[in-house]
């Protein structure tokens, strides 16, 4: 009788303790997905939810549906979603029951010489399929779990040549078992025959519309109250690569307080409810996006405009360097101010185009310099010294 009691006690503790920690692992799970990057939050699960590379998707799509792929070369900008193209494409074809042991996926971060390549990526390339088994029918209606494995190498333009010629013979060798998919920024540091053995799908750099969709999808689902333009700003701030426009976006949300708070439990319900009513006046301005992309403010690009303007008997040096050496002094970069130059002057009418011709040849080589590490304010002060004499002619 004790016995059988004791046993129902122990019984009765087990239950509860195991159901506190499915409750704890459900509010581990919705804090890692708070505490997510919204870069990986809204990374795209499904082809369909890849924005703007409409013709690379309808294909792949069809290969999804032949359960056959090529091996692939993905290239383009970054930021354009190569990388999360061929995940989610993986993610359709084997579903999270086979995705581990059928994919390998090998990025920038890991080393990949000649000896990761004849070792890690031909050992994975050669060993068989095992057949799955506890998958139902069901499983397989909604994967389609073809008879081969994905090699994934991210960033694959910055592996080595030797790297690149082993992996040609190992990609010929097991393409009955193994796809490879290359992902890679430049396509030309890609070997020539390494990329004649590929599929090739280039990813252009994301429209304004698409990319416009996709961030004003992601403020909404966070509750973002954003000023008008916030969304244009970001687009133009991010300069078509979408991940860098979703992270202004969330250091936005955080620097005026306007993102949920982290940790709320149930007692925790009423200071959420106090913190989301009172940050619905928190507005995300165009400023604050700018502020955090590190553009430089019309005002000062104004005044920097007006001083290399040319003087009759006056030298513009003084105006100039007082106007450089207060950028340097507030902590501007010289790229983005180079940038926003280059199209103040280009697209202003007021200037010929012969000068214009003169001028634009100074942008590169000052580009070039700031590449090679020359010191920013010297750069800054001889650029708009000489755009300055090309205005008055000199």
């Amino acid at each position: 009788m004790a016995s059988s009691f004791f046993n129902n006690k122990a019984h009765a503790a087990a239950v509860a303790a195991s159901s506190s920690s499915k409750a704890k692992a459900g509010d581990n799970k919705e804090d890692s997905t708070r505490l997510q990057p919204w870069v990986e939050k809204y990374r795209p699960k499904t082809l369909d939810d890849v924005a703007a590379q409409d013709h690379t998707t309808k294909v792949l799509q069809r290969t999804l549906q032949a359960s056959n792929l090529p091996h692939m070369l993905f290239y383009g900008p970054p930021g354009t979603g190569k990388t999360s193209t061929i995940l989610a494409l993986a993610k359709s074809l084997f579903g999270p029951a086979l995705y581990r042991s059928r994919i390998l996926e090998l990025n920038a971060s890991d080393e990949r010489g000649i000896g990761i390549v004849r070792d890690k990526v031909k050992n994975f390339a050669r060993a068989q399929l095992s057949q799955p088994t506890g998958l139902d029918a069901a499983y397989r209606a909604q994967y389609p779990c073809p008879p081969f494995k994905i090699i994934i190498l991210d960033e694959a333009d910055s592996m080595t040549q030797d790297a690149q010629s082993a992996l040609r013979r190992t990609m010929e060798q097991y393409s009955r078992i193994t796809r490879f998919c290359l992902v890679c920024n430049y396509v030309t540091r890609i070997i020539e025959p390494l990329a004649s053995r590929c599929s090739k799908f280039r990813f252009k750099m994301l429209d304004n519309s698409a990319a416009g969709e996709r961030v004003a999808g992601i403020a909404e689902a966070e509750g973002l109250t954003l000023e008008d333009g916030v969304i244009d700003t970001l687009i133009r701030c991010g300069e078509g690569d979408l991940r860098r426009a979703i992270t202004y976006l969330q250091s936005a949300a955080r620097l005026v307080g306007a993102t949920k708070p982290v940790s709320a439990g149930k007692d925790g319900d009423d200071d959420a409810e106090m913190t989301d009513a009172g940050s619905e006046g928190r507005i995300i301005t165009v400023r604050s996006i700018e502020e955090i992309a590190g553009v430089v403010p019309e005002s000062i690009l104004d005044s920097l405009f007006q001083a290399m303007q040319p003087k009759k008997g006056v030298s513009s040096y003084e105006a100039v360097s007082g106007v450089v050496t207060d950028l340097v002094a507030d902590g501007w970069s010289a790229t983005q101010l180079l940038g926003q130059l280059y199209r103040r002057v280009v697209f202003n009418e007021a200037i010929p185009d012969i000068q214009k011709n003169k001028i634009v040849m100074l942008f590169s080589e000052m580009d070039k310099r700031l590449v090679d590490g020359s010191d920013e304010h010297l750069s800054m002060l001889d650029l708009a010294l000489r755009i300055s004499g090309i205005l008055g002619g000199n």
